[in-house]
C-alpha cells in the first residue's frame, strides 16, 4: 500500500499523488508500487533490495549520485497473534525532492505517528528531522510492547504459581526470544544514532531537543528490555527446575511404590510354585503369607518414610 502524505504545517496530511518533497510511505509494497519507485521517482533497485531483507541490521548508506538509504530496526506484532512480537526493518531512501520509506509489514507506528503529527501539529524542516521523529516514534512504541509483553510475563507467573505446565513455561520462553529481538535491534538502532550525530551535515540541521528525546527514549527502551529480559529468563529457569523436581520427586515415589510391593510380589511367587513348601498341608499358610508380606510392607514403608523416600 502507497500513501503519499505532505507536511503542511498543521501534521501529515494525506495526498492523492505525488508532489515534490512530499513523503512516500509503502507498507507491504506490491509489485507495481515497487515499479513505480524505480521507474517515476528513481529509487535505486538495489535499496529497495537491502530493505527486503528482513534481518538488514540499521545502517546509513550514500551513493555517489546523492541518493542516501537509512534503515532501522521497528517493532512489529504479528496480527494474527497477541504474544509474537519481533522486529522488522524500516528503510528512508530520499534525494533533493523525494523522500521514501519502505517496510515489508504492515507496522502501528507508521498509522500512530501521522494521527500524532496532525494533532500535535508537528512540522517538519528537513528529511533527517523527520528519520529523527520516526526513530522517537519507534522507541516509543518499542516501550508499549514492552509493557504488553510485562503484563503477560506477570499474568504467566500468577498461573505458573498454582499449575506448573509446559504450554506456560513455552509461552514465557517465547516472550523471551521477543525481548532477545528487541534488545538486538534497540543496540543497532542506538549505534545508527550516535553515527548519525557524529556527521557533522545531519548534526547541524536537527533539532537539538528533539535528538535529546530520541537519545533517551532509545535508552529507556534498551534499558527496559534488558530488565524484562533477564526476568524471563530467571523465571523460565526458575520453573524448569520445578518441573524438573517434580518430576525427580514423582520417579522417587513409584521407585518406592516399586519396592513396597516386590515384598508381596516375591513372597506369594514362592510360595505359588508347584514344589513342596512345607507349607502346602498347612489350614493357616494363606494367612502366615498375607500377614508375613504386609508385615515386611509396613516395615519398608516406615524406612522410606523416615528417610523421605516416600
Amino acid at each position: 500500500m502507497i500513501n503519499f502524505y505532505q507536511n503542511n504545517g498543521k501534521g501529515f496530511e494525506l495526498a492523492q499523488t505525488w508532489t515534490p518533497k512530499c513523503w512516500v510511505c509503502l507498507e507491504c509494497p506490491s509489485g507495481e508500487e515497487r515499479k513505480y519507485l524505480i521507474d517515476k521517482l528513481g529509487v535505486p533497485e538495489a535499496f529497495l533490495n537491502d530493505i527486503d531483507d528482513n534481518d538488514e541490521r540499521p545502517r546509513r548508506e550514500v551513493e555517489d549520485d546523492d541518493w542516501q538509504m537509512i534503515v532501522i530496526r521497528a517493532p512489529y506484532r504479528r496480527e494474527d497473534s497477541l504474544n509474537d512480537y519481533s522486529t522488522v526493518p524500516l528503510g528512508f531512501v530520499f534525494r533533493g525532492d523525494v523522500f521514501v520509506s519502505v517496510c515489508n509489514f504492515k507496522i502501528d507506528m507508521l498509522h500512530d505517528f501521522v494521527t500524532y503529527s496532525v494533532r500535535k501539529q508537528i512540522t517538519v524542516a528537513n528529511y533527517y528531522e523527520l528519520i529523527m521523529r520516526l526513530m522517537l516514534s519507534s522507541s516509543v512504541w518499542f516501550l508499549k510492547y514492552l509493557k504488553f509483553i510485562n503484563m503477560q510475563i506477570t499474568a504467566l507467573e500468577a498461573e505458573l504459581q498454582r499449575f506448573v505446565r509446559n504450554d506456560e513455561i513455552i509461552q514465557l520462553q517465547r516472550l523471551g526470544n521477543s525481548l532477545v529481538y528487541f534488545e538486538t535491534s534497540l543496540k543497532g538502532n542506538d549505534v545508527l544514532f550516535y553515527r548519525m550525530m557524529h556527521t557533522k551535515k545531519i548534526n547541524e540541521v536537527c533539532d537539538e531537543e528533539l535528538t535529546e528525546d530520541v537519545e533517551i527514549e532509545l535508552k529507556q527502551a534498551e534499558e527496559t528490555t534488558s530488565i524484562y529480559r533477564n526476568v524471563a529468563r530467571s523465571m523460565s529457569s526458575s520453573y524448569s527446575s520445578v518441573i524438573s523436581n517434580n518430576i525427580n520427586a514423582t520417579m522417587k515415589r513409584l521407585t518406592s511404590i516399586t519396592l513396597i510391593i516386590m515384598f508381596p510380589t516375591l513372597i506369594a511367587s514362592l510360595y505359588g510354585m508347584n514344589v513342596p513348601n512345607y507349607m502346602e498341608n498347612n489350614n493357616l499358610a494363606f494367612v502366615y503369607i498375607i500377614g508375613t508380606s504386609i508385615v515386611l510392607s509396613l516395615v519398608l514403608f516406615c524406612i522410606l518414610r523416615k528417610r523421605n523416600l516416600f
